[in-house]
């Protein structure tokens, strides 16, 4: 007869039948393969990644660059004397993506954790450059403020609370959904540190008129006399319209943009977390934000926001970069616009949806909402409906002010998504919907009985 031990080594993982831990450190360990199979249990009630068409993250890479990653998870990217490749390899990215934006000459610029650490720093580079100006003026500083519209990450609100900046924020409004320069042009004053415009936005996948605010504010340089720096969030686009569309205007080709940030971890096809910071010439960094230290074994000058961090997603980075090239990320983005393509004119055609933007240039993305009258069910029941039934993310959302009646899905169109999955996913939208002409939807339920008093 077996002891219980004896059972647990032979046939399994004793926390089929027992509690994981969970609030208390544990006093004991365990083999290696309970801890995996532990991990494994819990993870199995995770969604889908190839069925998560809510996320604009990368959920697949090839299995070359898995390795890269996984043979480099150990490195400490910020120790630049006993890892200086890698630290070369991210300066050759900063100067791939450079010369991608059209930078004019020698520039400068970083890896960071994702979009949101390239942001507050290229919104801190903004705020201590117009500092710069304001002091050499013998004029106050004390009342900065950053314009950007409602249709931005909520990083940019974020910066402005944590550091202190007066975010002016332009509305968005019904059926207008990004901004242009004569939304700008009422909030800008000698105290603007800059405009922050959005290519590829995460409601629509739309860009702001980013040629259109550039045009601003060198007409009101000429003007005026206020040198306003434009800064582009291409967090999901940097890596979309020099491919999808590369005759479009928005980078360092227009004379006011400064600086540029893009995720990697997106459209750039690396897993979580890469972003990268590119500025137009290295005078704009400003010199307060660098930091120079030698207690790694030599002086290095940083001016990211974290510091230890891996060197797996630069590396990985920068092969996608050579394994792809220009031909390639083009290759792939067409794909992914095709079927995006493809979904759109399925959902169009099936009567029950209006396509938000597709003939503009976009993200490969499908934005909708429901057309006509669905008094029973909303976007939201279909969303609910889908992961349920199917196991699809799709996410039903509200628009920002003052467009926040306005309710759409959206579903990201990845590079794993073959045409047989976007007809497999129309037709499964179809199904949702049928069942909930039936049975009609949570959300309204729960709006008619708050309406008769019986919600909570």
């Amino acid at each position: 007869m077996t002891t219980s031990h004896e059972a647990e080594a032979l046939f399994g993982n004793r926390f089929l039948t027992e509690r994981a831990p969970s609030t208390t450190f544990p006093e004991n360990g365990m083999r290696p393969t309970d801890a995996m199979r532990l991990l494994a249990e819990d993870l199995n009630l995770e969604g889908d990644p190839q069925r998560n068409l809510a996320t604009f993250v990368t959920t697949w890479m090839e299995p070359e660059a898995q390795r890269i990653i996984a043979e480099n998870l150990h490195r400490n990217f910020i120790d630049h004397a006993e890892y200086p490749i890698s630290a070369e390899i991210e300066q050759r990215c900063v100067r791939m993506l450079a010369d991608l934006f059209h930078a004019p000459g020698e520039t400068t610029g970083c890896r960071t954790q994702g979009s949101s650490e390239a942001i507050m720093l290229g919104a801190l580079s903004l705020k201590w450059k117009w500092k710069e100006r304001r002091e050499a003026e013998n004029r106050s500083t004390d009342r900065p403020n950053l314009v950007f519209g409602g249709d931005v990450h909520v990083v940019w609100e974020k910066f402005c609370r944590y550091f202190d900046v007066e975010p002016r924020i332009v509305p968005l409004e019904k059926d207008k959904y990004t901004i242009g320069p004569a939304d700008v042009e009422p909030h800008l004053d000698e105290n603007t540190i800059g405009v922050a415009a959005v290519l590829g936005t995460t409601f629509t996948g739309h860009m702001d008129d980013i040629p259109g605010i550039n045009q601003l504010l060198l007409d009101i340089k000429s003007r005026r006399g206020l040198d306003i720096p434009l800064h582009v969030d291409g967090a999901s686009g940097a890596f979309v319209w020099p491919f999808l569309h590369p005759d479009s205007q928005w980078d360092f080709a227009l004379e006011q943009v400064r600086s540029i940030n893009v995720s990697g971890h997106k459209y750039g096809l690396v897993y979580p977390g890469i972003g990268w910071l590119v500025f137009r010439e290295k005078s704009d960094l400003a010199e307060d934000l660098v930091f120079y230290e030698n207690y790694l074994g030599k002086t290095d000058a940083t001016f990211t926001l974290n510091f230890s961090t891996g060197a797996a997603m630069v590396l990985a980075q920068y092969y996608n970069f050579v394994r792809l090239g220009r031909d390639g990320y083009t290759y792939v983005m067409k794909q992914m616009q095709q079927n995006a393509n493809t979904l759109a004119t399925n959902l169009r055609e099936s009567g029950r949806f209006e396509v938000i933007g597709d003939d503009l240039e976009q993200l490969p993305l499908v934005a909708f909402r429901l057309a006509g009258d669905h008094a029973s069910y909303d976007e939201s029941d279909i969303a609910w409906q889908l992961s349920a039934e199917r196991g699809w993310m799709v996410p039903a959302y509200t628009l920002p002010p003052n467009a926040q009646e306005v309710k759409i899905m959206r579903a990201l169109v990845k590079e794993t998504m073959s045409r047989e999955q976007v007809e497999r996913l129309t037709q499964d939208i179809a199904d949702a919907c049928t069942t909930l002409d039936e049975k009609g939807g949570t959300t309204q339920t729960e709006r008619q009985q708050v309406k008769r008093g019986t919600g909570y």
